[in-house]
């Protein structure tokens, strides 16, 4: 059946239209720390490792893809230049110094070129630095625990179902909403601690540049410094039995004082918790 021009126009302009709502409600809903519909980037960086990761995925992007253009123009030119037709009589050159120096010489200089900027990378992520915060973050299945050592308080965060998040406004997004969201300052060293209460998750938030094992009997541990506010989200990353895909991670970024507040009712809410025992009986 044939389309008339007028009828394939409009339908073309609506996809134009449709393409824009994508992109527009992308950019919306990478600016509040979750996937976007179409994302083809990294997350917007929120925390100075993720910023650094950022630059060191476009720095290779680029390299990449400059290397690849290369040898395929090297491919071209000995399709062209020394195929059976062009050349009825084959070349018997067996070395070449120059070109022998030159292959062994740039891929070393080029692996050079990466190391620095990716050990820079690397120690940033493993050398914590003094820390304002402590979380202890246990994965259960299939729910992650977050205790403040410090603050003596302990919670435990659980997805919330279609119906609960129906009576959320605004609404988070679906499969990654959750009943109490883990709460950090703005601006100040958070250092996570991880281990598992049964088998192996992985506590992983994609703006923060963070992802690391939650191992049963065993403390793994890394750090953020979120230098915007906000909600970011996160999930489980290591597959742990059948509802691994309903473990969503919030983290809450505030002010000082927005957090203080949530403090202080974290702390009256926690009374009588495993931490706040052992405090009272140490006293």
């Amino acid at each position: 059946m044939k389309m008339s021009k007028g009828l394939m126009g409009r339908r073309l302009l609506g996809l134009a239209v449709a393409g824009a709502a994508l992109v527009t409600s992308g950019t919306a809903f990478a600016e509040l720390g979750q996937p976007a519909p179409w994302e083809y980037k990294l997350q917007e960086a929120a925390t100075p490792v993720m910023e650094n990761i950022i630059w060191f995925h476009n720095f290779l992007l680029w390299l990449i893809t400059a290397i690849t253009l290369f040898v395929l123009a090297l491919l071209i030119i000995v399709m062209v230049k020394f195929n059976a037709k062009t050349n009825p009589v084959p070349s018997k050159t067996t070395h070449n110094t120059l070109i022998e120096v030159a292959w062994t010489l740039i891929p070393v200089l080029i692996l050079v070129t990466l190391v620095v900027p990716s050990f820079r990378l690397l120690f940033l992520e493993l050398d914590v630095p003094k820390a304002d915060l402590t979380v202890k973050v246990t994965g259960n299945q299939w729910n992650w625990t977050y205790a403040y050592p410090d603050d003596k308080i302990e919670f435990t965060s659980i997805m919330l179902s279609d119906e609960e998040r129906a009576k959320k406004s605004p609404q988070p997004p679906r499969l990654l909403g959750v009943d109490n969201e883990m709460v950090v300052p703005v601006d100040k060293v958070v250092r996570i601690q991880t281990t598992g209460a049964d088998v192996i998750h992985s506590f992983a938030v994609p703006a923060f540049g963070i992802k690391i094992d939650a191992i049963p009997g065993r403390l793994n541990e890394t750090w953020f410094k979120a230098t915007k506010e906000g909600t970011y989200y996160g999930q489980c990353s290591e597959l742990c039995g059948k509802d691994h895909a309903f473990m969503p991670i919030v983290v809450r970024v505030v002010k000082d004082q927005e957090y203080g507040d949530w403090k202080k009712k974290q702390v009256a809410a926690n009374a009588g918790n495993s931490f706040a025992s052992a405090a009272a009986a140490a006293r």
